[in-house]
């Protein structure tokens, strides 16, 4: 909804005056803070206006500043497209920000608020000081005083309940180097419960994809794009939740003539750019994906050549597909049938395609089955492993790969070694630590059967779970006791649903600890009088380190400002707590510690010490820094560089990066591109299923990439696999040395069962790319997971579901025990709420708002854009309700909530179906909740959380949550 807070006339006179006091001479940190006032955003908004680049203002002389300004490079800190912010400094003072022209990525783009992240970092409203809550009311209390307090109650809940009851959540905010140092800290402290945001985004796309061909990211680039000659979307709207990201996709419109398909329940931003636009009903995205491929399969439009060499299980996907008859697909999803064989008949004709998704496909209760669905069309078309095709999974935060890649999730270790006593073994040897003592620090507790169970190798309680961690009763847990202390360190708590139960959560805590640079909806969410702690965390402009975008590269971040008011990044508050704790001395031994701040640089040779797995092994601090400097040398299709110092290396080293730094491996711009050799990019799909299956090879066949040795499918390597090629004799004797060292002996079966991916000097890795070979093997990808509920990815009716035939027909799964906690399926299902609540729920995101909205609603240039919390809703539904636009609402879901707020009716969604975004925050279930804030502290614009009104639903493979598809009613207020 929005409203103008000003007229046109009042902005001039202020931002002039403004600029003319700042401009008129040198001036120190506090007096430009001072004359600034910071409520406005002071100098920042020369670079907010429109226009782009802005001068220095005039009155500003050249004597006044010669010599004190300096630039820096950093990366914008809200989505993941990785885009350049060039920070101008004035004496140490940041008085205005710049696009990066170089960069390969945003090509000198920024969207309103990238524009504006000066204002995240000098923003008035940050959390200023340790606050601890007392009576009822926010005290300042000191950082010594918060670390011991919370530390003590944290080392009683261990004595009395164990490690696993204190909840470590981490944050896709965080650098690489700290969420790696917060994942190795939980091992420390002795837990798996940690995890971060993307749980609640692209969890279940990393467990669909990574089953399917071996890793669980997006394979190809925003810039790849420019090479495809067709584009299909489901559920991902880019022109708002990833605006720079647009300027890809229409350039391949423009110059390839590349057809634009956006398949979504509303008609949005993006979709105003389509030339199909597909309609369909939230939460049947597998069935409209099956109806796609009816068409391809009828009219024998899939490359089934590419199939034979590279794909196992299609004959199954096949006889699934054939019951999904157009007019099964229009019952079903509301899609004519008609309109999908255009769309089929649109993706065959222009090959290469890619394919995009977003939350819109994740969020869901079978999300796992949505993403295996995108990935077996792209598949049967033979759009995996080329330029300009892909799975192009757009990722939401700016290092939500990063955090994902180094562990901060309740199954796995860094590199997704998993909780296996190998994985744990593999890490132990790159901290140098005694594994046995490691293995102390965590509980065992007494299993169903009887039997001991370690909890060291359990996955944790996922963060879409945490509140049914406190709530649930204790004997129904797979864990010792319930949690006690919840840290949630960089997380909304907006951004999850069922927030009166998560309210109800926070009251029966021991402890609530909020670590962030603003103080997030916590702060006012939970009813308690007392025992919550806000620790002022620094933004990522107040620190240095890498950060990996949604396409694998990872760029490095320079520090621009010291860190504000009384702030603290986030790797030193770690050490804080390591050093209560009193394993610091071990944690960080092969890491230098400057007072109590960590050597970022030593973490970044830490994590690539161990990360063989997927290839954040040969990205070291110098090439990524170099690789900033550079940025001009590299290529804005390709990314590979063309001269110059990196000639043929890949922008920003996306992983793969194999082997050590001393290898120079290129990276891996196109995952499975069978076309270049290895050491320069390529590889078939990973052997990480098994040779066979059934008696059918798992293996490619006829297939391998360029150069290689091996002219057919192969497994992954280990030291036997190159004893038997006699490719052993090209291991140096420290490789040797080293491949002894994880053996743990001479024996030669011990050291035939090393492995590539635990081999700590990279030698097995760099032996096998010599010959021509991918180190993790070459087969099939599967289309079938036999490991997952539904091995074929099948139609699921959302628990909470409009039509009762359609529940019979394609009902969910039964109840079970997952990830430690009991969790509702079909007794959910059971029940009919659609008649008390008729209209489908969804949600997603604004253009000038990012997650939870805490900093992005505390920014007065983005929050004037947007000022109030709405639900959109077809004028057909409104006029029957009586609804006008503009009026005042209340939305009830089927679970008892109920939020206020404004409707927008609009032809955006169909009808009977209603939209809400989910970054507003401070208001709950009609009660305004800003005087709760710590004073100062609140955001310029709260709003009803639309996750009060969401509904219980978690995926069947990873605890996802569903955002996309439940149900609700709307009353006029």
């Amino acid at each position: 909804m929005l409203r103008k807070k000003t007229n046109g006339v009042a902005r001039g006179p202020r931002l002039s005056s403004a600029g003319a006091e700042l401009g008129t001479a040198a001036i120190d940190r506090r007096t430009f803070l001072k004359r600034s006032g910071l409520a406005f955003g002071g100098a920042t908004a020369m670079t907010a206006l429109p226009g782009g680049m802005v001068q220095r203002a005039e009155a500003q002389t050249a004597e006044a500043t010669a010599g004190s300004v300096e630039t820096r490079m950093t990366v914008c800190t809200h989505c993941s497209v990785g885009c350049s912010v060039i920070a101008e400094l004035d004496h140490g003072v940041w008085t205005r920000q710049g696009v990066g022209f170089d960069s390969p990525f945003s090509l000198g783009g920024h969207c309103a608020k990238g524009a504006s992240v000066r204002e995240h970092a000098h923003g008035d409203r940050r959390l200023k000081h340790p606050m601890k809550l007392v009576g009822g009311k926010w005290q300042q209390v000191s950082w010594e005083e918060a670390i011991n307090e919370i530390g003590d109650k944290m080392l009683e809940v261990r004595e009395t309940s164990g490690p696993d009851s204190v909840y470590w959540l981490g944050s896709a905010k965080h650098s690489n180097e700290q969420a790696y140092l917060l994942r190795k800290f939980a091992a420390y402290w002795g837990t798996n419960n940690i995890d971060h945001q993307a749980r609640i985004c692209h969890s279940t796309t990393v467990a669909g994809v990574a089953n399917t061909w071996g890793y669980g990211a997006m394979t190809n680039s925003y810039n790849d794009i420019h090479n495809s000659r067709s584009i299909i979307l489901f559920g991902s709207n880019p022109a708002e939740a990833h605006p720079v990201s647009l300027l890809h996709l229409l350039k391949a419109k423009e110059e390839n003539n590349a057809p634009l398909i956006v398949c979504d329940p509303r008609f949005t931003r993006t979709a105003a750019h389509a030339d199909e636009f597909v309609r369909f009903r939230p939460g049947t995205d597998v069935a409209l994906v099956w109806g796609i491929l009816w068409h391809i399969f009828e009219n024998g439009w899939e490359d089934k050549e590419y199939i034979r060499r590279r794909v196992w299980g299609m004959d199954q996907i096949r006889l699934e597909v054939a019951k999904w008859t157009p007019d099964e697909v229009e019952r079903v999803t509301g899609v004519p049938g008609s309109q999908l064989e255009r769309v089929a008949q649109t993706l065959a004709n222009n090959r290469p395609g890619t394919l995009i998704w977003c939350m819109g496909g994740t969020q869901h209760t079978n999300g796992s089955s949505n993403t295996r669905a995108y990935s077996i069309l792209q598949l049967a078309l033979g759009n995996i492993g080329t330029s300009g095709g892909g799975a192009n999974i757009f990722r939401g935060h700016d290092n939500v790969q990063g955090a994902t890649d180094l562990g901060v999730l309740a199954d796995t270790l860094p590199g997704y070694f998993g909780l296996t006593a190998g994985a744990y073994a593999h890490w132990a040897r790159v901290w140098e630590e005694d594994l046995d003592w490691l293995k102390g620090r965590f509980a065992t507790m007494t299993g169903k059967d009887g039997k001991p169970k370690a909890m060291m190798n359990e996955t944790g309680i996922p963060v879409s779970r945490w509140i049914d961690g406190v709530l649930e009763a204790k004997e129904n847990l797979e864990q010792p006791d319930n949690t006690k202390v919840m840290v949630m360190w960089g997380h909304a708590p907006n951004s999850q649903t069922r927030l009166p139960e998560m309210r109800k959560a926070m009251g029966m805590l021991d402890l609530l600890v909020v670590i962030d640079p603003y103080p997030t909806m916590t702060a006012v969410l939970q009813d308690r009088q007392d025992g919550v702690f806000l620790l002022p965390a620094s933004t990522q402009f107040e620190t240095y380190g890498s950060v990996t975008a949604s396409n694998r590269s990872i760029q490095w971040r320079e520090k621009v400002i010291d860190p504000l008011f009384e702030s603290k990044v986030d790797h030193e508050i770690i050490y804080l707590f390591a050093q209560k704790f009193g394993f610091a001395d071990r944690m960080f031994r092969n890491i230098k510690v400057n007072g109590a701040e960590p050597d970022v640089e030593d973490i970044t040779r830490e994590w690539n010490r161990g990360m063989w797995t997927i290839g954040m092994t040969g990205q070291s601090p110098e090439r990524l820094k170099s690789h900033m400097k550079y940025q001009h040398t590299f290529d804005r299709t390709t990314l590979r560089a063309l001269g110059g110092p990196h000639d043929g290396e890949f922008y920003g080293l996306p992983w793969p990066c194999w082997g050590t730094p001393e290898m120079k491996h290129t990276g891996s711009a196109v995952l499975y591109d069978t076309s270049i050799p290895v050491a320069k990019g390529g590889m078939g799909f990973r052997a990480r299923f098994g040779v066979e299956r059934d008696g059918d090879n798992l293996l490619a066949e006829d297939s391998w990439p360029v150069g290689s040795e091996i002219e057919d499918g192969y497994p992954e390597f280990t030291y036997g696999m190159l004893r038997g090629l006699g490719w052993d004799k090209d291991l140096t004797e420290d490789e040797m040395a080293a491949i002894r060292m994880v053996a743990g002996s001479d024996d030669q079966e011990a050291l035939d069962g090393v492995n590539w991916k635990i081999d700590l000097s990279g030698g097995i890795q760099r032996v096998a790319i010599m010959h021509g070979c991918a180190p993790y093997g070459n087969a099939k990808a599967r289309a079938v997971v036999w490991t997952f509920p539904d091995p074929v990815p099948l139609h699921r009716e959302p628990l909470y579901a409009p039509d009762r035939q359609l529940v019979a027909d394609y009902p969910t799964i039964a109840d079970m025990t997952f990830w430690r906690l009991p969790t509702a399926f079909e007794s959910i299902q059971k029940t009919d709420y659609s008649k008390d609540f008729p209209l489908v729920m969804t949600s997603g995101r604004l253009v000038e708002y990012e997650g939870g909205g805490d900093e992005t609603r505390s920014n007065p240039w983005l929050a004037e854009l947007q000022q109030e919390m709405f639900v959109e809703i077809n004028a057909f539904d409104a006029n029957n309700l009586g609804i006008k636009d503009h009026d005042m609402v209340w939305l009830h879901s089927p679970s008892g909530a109920k939020i206020k707020v404004a409707a927008m009716v609009t032809e955006r969604v169909g009808r009977g179906v209603v939209f809400t975004p989910f970054h507003f925050g401070g208001q709950f279930q009609g009660e305004d909740l800003r005087d709760r804030y710590p004073e100062g502290a609140d955001p310029i614009v709260l709003g009803e959380a639309c996750n009060t009104a969401q509904t219980y639903g978690y995926d069947m493979v990873t605890q996802m949550q569903e955002t996309k598809s439940t149900l609700c009613r709307i009353e006029r207020a």
